[in-house]
C-alpha cells in the first residue's frame, strides 16, 4: 500500500539520521475504501493525488506547529514535505469515517528503505506557504479570507524527488 506521510524538512533530516520515519504511531494518507466511496469516479492516480494533497495539508500544520514551538520550521524557509512509502496493508489501520476518508494510522516506524519518493514545495511556493501558516488560526475559526490564503498553498504542486536526492534536499 502506498502511504503519504506528512513531514517537514527538519523531520526529514531527523528521519535520515534515525534511519526511519517515526516514532509510531504515524498518521498517513492513502487510497482507502472511504476515499474510493467519496471519490467514486476517480481512477487510482486521481485517488493517490487526493491522498497526497491531504498529506500536504497536514504538513502545513506541522510547519505551523514547528513555528509555534519557537522554531523556524527547519532549515531555511518553510516548505511542505510529503514522504511516499510502501507499507504492508496489514500495518495500516484504516478508518471508515468519510471525514477522514484518506487517513491511516501506522503502528510501526517506517524504515527509509520503504520510502519510494519525497514530494517538496518548490522555493517559489515559500511566500504562499508562509502566508498560509500565518492564516491557519483565523482559517480554523471560519475566516473566509484566511481560508482562501490557506487554500492558496495548494495551488503549488509539490515537486517529486527520488530517495537518492534526499541528502541534496537537506543541504539546500
Amino acid at each position: 500500500m502506498r502511504v503519504y506521510l506528512p513531514c517537514t524538512l527538519a523531520a526529514l533530516a531527523a528521519a535520515v539520521e534515525a534511519g526511519e520515519l517515526g516514532p509510531a504511531p504515524l498518521t498517513g494518507y492513502a487510497v482507502t475504501p472511504a476515499l474510493i466511496e467519496w471519490y467514486a469516479s476517480g481512477d487510482t492516480e486521481e485517488l493517490e493525488y487526493v491522498a497526497l494533497t491531504d498529506a500536504a495539508r497536514a504538513s502545513l500544520r506541522m510547519l505551523a506547529a514547528e513555528r509555534g514551538e519557537g522554531g523556524a520550521g527547519g532549515k531555511g524557509a518553510p516548505r511542505r514535505v510529503v514522504v511516499a512509502a510502501e507499507v504492508p496493508e496489514r500495518s495500516a489501520t484504516v478508518g471508515t469515517n468519510l471525514e477522514d476518508r484518506a487517513r491511516v494510522r501506522l503502528a510501526e516506524p517506517i524504515p527509509l528503505a520503504k520510502v519510494a519518493a519525497v514530494h517538496i514545495d518548490d522555493e517559489y511556493a515559500v511566500p504562499d506557504i508562509e502566508a498560509a501558516i500565518a492564516a491557519l488560526p483565523a482559517s480554523d475559526e471560519g475566516d473566509d479570507d484566511a481560508r482562501f490564503t490557506v487554500d492558496g498553498a495548494e495551488a503549488h504542486e509539490l515537486m517529486w524527488y527520488a530517495t537518492q536526492e534526499i541528502p541534496d534536499l537537506l543541504r539546500s
